[in-house]
């Protein structure tokens, strides 16, 4: 366990629409300094655990401590110590991308002087210093993201909330848009990032993987890995599918998932049961091109966790 101390203190947090529980007594913490992934796929709760620590839904249960507020009970003290960029975030189309950063600087009371001093530095960092003029309308997909960001920084939060923010992005703008948040890092600002990409994961100091508003998993992303139980083939193939409806209920394997040009089998134990799949697969001539065994992402914990081996996991 790190001893550095949190930015973020989440126990038993829970809330509910109607009959329909969406976040189900959630526990985690967020070290100061680090990049934090919540992370899931839609409905596991995400967006509700971010809103509730922002101070701008109420929990049901649980306490929350965010920069060293108590969010529950005093949920506007948190304001002003963070930022929260949500899945739309609120830039102003018909204005430029100067004057959404003034927008939102004076929003939080920055000073001109303080605001060009921060604005320049962070529209150089993320590409974006010879668009200060241009139209936030007129901008790209990826390029409207970074902008938000740029405005959700511009008065120096503590803690930085970011929900799904690449979420449809193009991957050069996901790979700058990341690029920009290891630099944070070294200013002492701590990330809570969501996402539904779970390639994302491997990218975060450490994560948590949430499922129907509940917490499978909270660790490092190695060790998470190192969690996954017996070992994982990668069969490269141009009948994923077909594949896959082959080696349902065959003897070692405990689930499959689609990667790519590949599938990814679970089994017991790699040598004996890479053996018995190419024996079946040639006996049924399904095509493929080869089996090897290659270490585990997260991808294969959170499918193995969540289709009935959650247990063995």
């Amino acid at each position: 366990m790190d001893n550095r101390s949190s930015d973020i203190e989440v126990r038993d947090l829970t809330k509910s629409f109607g009959g329909l529980i969406a976040v189900d007594r959630l526990s985690f913490s967020v070290n100061r300094g680090e990049i934090f992934g919540l992370v899931g796929p839609d409905g596991a709760g995400k967006t509700t655990t971010m809103r509730m620590l922002a101070g701008i839904m109420k929990p049901d249960s649980g306490a929350i401590t965010v920069a060293g507020c108590d969010v529950r009970a005093d949920p506007e003290s948190v304001k002003s110590r963070i930022s929260y960029m949500p899945q739309r975030f609120g830039l102003y189309e018909d204005l430029t991308v100067d004057e959404n950063i003034r927008f939102y600087a004076d929003l939080f009371g920055v000073t001109r002087r303080k605001r060009e001093d921060r604005a320049g530095p962070l529209l150089a960092a993320c590409g974006m210093a010879a668009f200060r003029k241009r139209l936030a309308g007129n901008l790209s997909g990826g390029m409207k993201q970074k902008l938000g960001l740029v405005c959700a920084l511009i008065h120096t939060p503590r803690v930085l909330l970011l929900d799904e923010p690449t979420n449809g992005v193009d991957p050069v703008s996901r790979r700058e848009f990341w690029a920009m948040l290891y630099s944070l890092l070294g200013q002492g600002v701590t990330i809570l990032n969501s996402t539904a990409y779970l390639d994302e994961a491997e990218r975060c100091n450490r994560l948590a993987l949430l499922h129907n508003g509940r917490l499978l998993f909270c660790d490092e992303p190695a060790s998470l890995k190192a969690r996954m139980p017996g070992a994982v083939l990668s069969i490269v193939t141009p009948e994923g599918r077909r594949l896959r409806d082959e080696l349902r209920g065959a003897p070692g394997v405990t689930g499959t998932v689609l990667v790519g040009d590949a599938i990814h089998v679970f089994v017991d134990e790699a040598e004996r049961r890479e053996r018995e799949i190419r024996e079946r697969l040639d006996a049924d001539r399904v095509e493929y091109e080869e089996i090897a065994q290659v270490p585990p992402t997260i991808e294969d914990l959170f499918v193995n966790a969540t289709t009935g081996n959650r247990e063995a996991a």
